[in-house]
């Protein structure tokens, strides 16, 4: 299932979305750039388990090799597919996140379901050396959130069918809540079996951001009642 657009209109602007698409695509140019050493410039930039739990090696410099990537893995693809889905989901359903949340509270929002997806990661991949790269875990964030905001909104889907392809309207709980139920069945069956098989494919991230999108946003809001008085 592809998702196309959704139903739901905002009120404001999403420029923080916007920019936080722009950013993806110029850094993924900027990747390209990279030609033969490619591999060695992922290397630093993405997230790798194993070196985040031995700490980094020695010094300020091996400990900032470890932990940057927490961040810096967020805004680099593996390929235009890889680039090009993350921007899609995020397209249809940060708008909407924003527009709820608030420009300054969505940065932290979109940062902290990466954060949180990549420590989820590490966590269920503690001895990988694989650079881990890509907003999956921030995006599934955002989709969480969307799950639990606008659970009655429609989802304009591309659904193949044997040979053919047609387009539907879904329920967002459903189109999200059957993604999540793919991303939960393939990481436990990853945790089974042997890594490599899987593609690579950071399981356990999406499901942590996913997740860290629906607590967050709740206590978000609930913090943003008390203070107004509601």
């Amino acid at each position: 299932m592809i998702p196309l657009k959704d139903t739901v209109p905002t009120r404001t602007t999403p420029w923080v979305n916007y920019v936080l698409i722009g950013l993806n695509c110029l850094l993924f140019i900027y990747e390209l750039g990279w030609g033969p050493q490619l591999p060695r410039f992922l290397h630093r930039v993405g997230l790798v388990p194993r070196l985040v739990v031995a700490g980094g090696g020695d010094g300020i410099g091996g400990i900032l090799s470890a932990w940057l990537p927490f961040f810096s893995h967020m805004f680099f693809h593996g390929g235009w597919l890889h680039l090009l889905g993350n921007m899609l989901y995020l397209w249809i359903f940060g708008d909407n996140v924003e527009d709820r949340l608030g420009h300054g509270a969505y940065v932290f929002f979109y940062l902290w379901c990466g954060l949180v997806a990549a420590g989820v990661h590490v966590a269920t991949n503690p001895h990988s050396m694989v650079p881990t790269i890509g907003a999956s875990g921030a995006v599934a964030g955002v989709m969480g959130a969307y799950f639990l905001l606008y659970p009655r909104a429609r989802v304009v889907t591309l659904v193949p069918i044997i040979f053919f392809f047609t387009i539907i309207e879904l329920p967002a709980f459903f189109f999200l809540g059957i993604w999540f139920l793919m991303q939960l069945l393939q990481g436990m069956t990853s945790l089974a079996g042997p890594r490599q098989i899987y593609g690579g494919i950071a399981w356990w991230a999406h499901i942590g951001g996913f997740v860290c999108g629906q607590l967050l946003v709740t206590g978000m809001l609930r913090r943003h009642r008390h203070s107004s008085g509601r």
